[in-house]
Parts: C-alpha cells; structure tokens; sequence
C-alpha cells in the first residue's frame, strides 16, 4: 500500500481487549504508577506514534504529579548492519537528569528497542528509569528488559487498536484486536 491509498477493509479476527477492559487496566496501572512516586511525581516519556493513547489515558488517571515529553524512532538498516536497527528520529524537548523517568510503550515485543532506549535514556543520569507499557509479548522477547508496569500479556499474534497499526491505520479503534493473518501481516 502506498501513501494516499484508502486503508484495506477493517479485517478484524477477533477483539482481544474491549475497551472496557482496558479502561478499567488503565486505571489500575495508575494507582500503583500513582503510589510508586507519591512522593516525589514522574516524567513519563511516550514512544511514538503508538504510545500517545496509552500515556494520554494512562496520565489522566494518575493522582500525582506528571511530566510528559515524546521521543521517536526510525528503523535503518546501513549495510552491513542486523535489520531492525534504530535510531533516534525526534529526541526529547526537556532534559531529564534527576528526574524520575517512565519510559512508556504501546507493546514490548523481542525488547530490542527497548533496551537500545533505556541506555540512551540512562545516560542522560535520570534519578530512576523504569517501563510501562500496555502491552507485552513476552514470547517474542530476545532480550531482557525490565517492565515494572504493564496492562497485559498478549499472545504472539499481530494486533490493532488503541494505538497500535497495521501500515498506519486502525490506530484510532478504542479496543485492541487481533488482525486476521491472510491480510498480509507477517
């Protein structure tokens, strides 16, 4: 698909999350972001595009003090490099030394790229670094990282909604789904 094409018909297999559900997750990650830094508050740091639902929700709902700022990512693969490489495309607009920081992702997948933030982002001297993140496919994970928050584990399956896509489309749906494997997802 290119750009300006219409987006393919909505291909849903089945709802995963409705947005009920995750309405009422939300609110609960909140509570224990909200009692982790009573006191002392947070700067929560959105991945974009996928995270701006998330942290929008997840903001709403804390009883403390929030900062927020976003960064963005680019794949490149130069020659010669391992695919799914990343790179920083739109840093931070606030300096985070001292601060405690709440890195938060739409979904963690193989970790990669979120391991690649939390080094970049540790050597910036925040006070704490930590994850939260909607979703989390700890099946695919190649590496390690620490999620101290998540609203749920999915099955290694492609999914849509709630800020997530699928060739930047369905971003806009209010629950998350599985998208149907014959649409051309691999």
């Amino acid at each position: 698909m290119t750009p300006g094409q219409p987006p393919p018909p909505l291909s849903i297999e089945r709802v995963l999350f409705t947005a009920e559900q995750i309405d009422a997750r939300v609110r609960e990650v909140a509570a224990e972001i909200s009692e982790r830094y009573a006191t002392r508050g947070v700067t929560l740091i959105g991945v974009l595009k996928g995270s701006v639902f998330f942290l929008t929700a997840l903001a709403r709902q804390l009883s403390i003090p929030a900062r927020i700022d976003f960064l963005s990512i680019a794949s490149f693969n130069p020659r010669g490099s391992r695919p799914g490489m990343v790179r920083i495309a739109k840093d931070l607009d606030e300096p985070i030394e001292g601060e405690d920081i709440l890195l938060v992702e739409d979904i963690v997948d193989t970790g990669l790229t979120s391991r690649y933030l939390l080094q970049i982002l540790a050597g910036r001297g925040p006070n704490s670094l930590a994850i939260c993140t909607l979703l989390d496919r700890t099946s695919r994970r190649l590496v390690q990282v620490p999620v101290q928050h998540r609203c749920f584990e999915i099955p290694d399956r492609f999914v849509v909604g709630y800020g997530l896509d699928y060739r930047q489309h369905y971003r806009n749906l209010p629950y998350i789904a599985v998208l149907r494997h014959e649409d051309g997802w691999k």
